[in-house]
């Protein structure tokens, strides 16, 4: 009995212990990669699903920000849109206004014709009324004329005193005596006057006075204290009638006014007045 246990203990070879270490060995080695393996491979897709959320989290901002920008052009688009309508009904409406404006210049062009016609078809009568409307007038301002004379004050020697320019020119226009205007300076000397000669002494403009020295046919003789306005009547060799002197305004330094001379006498004056000249 004892010697065949011996025997069995005997015939099991060392190798097979050795190989059955060697195997579990690599058993366990073979176990250990393949858990590296399992490990490797769950980190791998760890990495990979954080890369796929972070790439559609980005499309997903980009995909926001783009439909933001769609929006803001679409209401860019609405706003240029409405001005376009704007901008087309305001020409529809000045087109609306330029035809009516064409229209009322051409209404306007017709009745300018049609008043000109008329106008043509009844010149004749309306030169005539022109004319008697210039005949009309012509005669009122011969009676003004008229009525500005009478108004004018008369002398004692019954002729008319002008008192101003105008009044001369009507008086000439009468037609009955000659008139001579004049202005003298005070200290400025003699002044020719017609066929005599004047000199003004002194004026008081408060009163309306003056004196002065009148030399005619180699007579002098002075008149003082005169008023304005007032006649002064001399005569000179070859005249019946008298010379008339009226001083119209006075100054400081001046006197104005005119001497008025029969027609014969103021023809003799023109004459020797124009003798002198030469």
């Amino acid at each position: 009995m004892s010697d065949f246990q011996d025997s069995s203990n005997t015939g099991t070879p060392r190798w097979v212990g050795l190989a059955v270490a060697v195997l579990g060995g690599i058993s366990l080695l073979g176990l250990g990669v393949g858990w590296s393996a399992l490990n490797q491979a769950k980190s791998t897709e760890q990495t990979t699903q954080a890369t796929l959320k972070q790439s559609n989290d980005a499309l997903t901002q980009r995909l926001a920000k783009e439909d933001e920008i769609n929006q803001q052009l679409q209401s860019d688009l609405k706003v240029v849109t409405d001005k376009l309508n704007v901008t087309h009904a305001d020409l529809v409406k000045a087109r609306n206004q330029d035809k009516s404006a064409t229209v009322a210049v051409d209404q306007k062009v017709n009745n300018l014709a049609t008043s000109v016609k008329a106008e043509l078809a009844t010149k004749a009568s309306t030169d005539d009324i022109n004319k008697l409307n210039g005949d009309v007038t012509g005669v009122k301002g011969d009676l003004d004329a008229t009525k500005n004379s009478i108004q004018m004050a008369r002398s004692e020697m019954g002729t008319l005193i002008a008192r101003n320019h105008d009044e001369i020119d009507q008086l000439r226009r009468m037609g009955q005596r000659d008139y001579f205007e004049f202005t003298v300076q005070r200290k400025g000397g003699a002044t020719k006057v017609g066929s005599i000669q004047i000199e003004l002494k002194d004026t008081n403009t408060k009163k309306n006075r003056y004196t002065i020295n009148v030399l005619a046919d180699d007579n002098n003789f002075e008149k003082k204290d005169r008023s304005v306005n007032e006649p002064i009547f001399f005569y000179t060799g070859g005249t019946r009638a008298a010379l008339e002197l009226v001083v119209n305004k006075v100054t400081k330094s001046t006197a104005t006014g005119y001497l008025s001379v029969p027609k014969a006498a103021g023809a003799t004056s023109a004459s020797t007045a124009t003798s002198g000249q030469q």
